[in-house]
């Protein structure tokens, strides 16, 4: 089971890696945390600076990703509803030819 770590904690860390004086690498073995976590911590404090919302450790929230699977899934029937046409264009457009 993974480790719980403080948001103060990760906010500590974070800044540890922004002032370079040693790599993610380092500072990971350091701290006991994974270059994986220390890597996510960084990519979600990115997006809090630009007023992106955080994503959750589930990779983001319900709604997102109900959202997400929804549009997706109307992006894939748009695609075959444009296949159906394209062909059926071809169709007419062969019965439609001078013989």
């Amino acid at each position: 089971m993974p480790k719980k770590y403080t948001d103060e904690f990760k906010r500590d860390v974070v800044a540890l890696v922004r002032q370079g004086d040693s790599t993610q690498r380092q500072i990971a073995k350091d701290f006991g945390v994974s270059k994986s976590a220390l890597g996510a911590w960084l990519h979600n404090a990115e997006l809090l600076e630009r007023g992106l919302s955080s994503p959750s450790a589930e990779g983001g929230s319900k709604d997102d990703k109900a959202a997400l699977r929804e549009a997706l899934k109307r992006i894939r029937l748009l695609e075959q509803e444009a296949e159906v046409m394209r062909r059926a264009v071809a169709y007419l457009s062969q019965a439609t030819l001078p013989k």
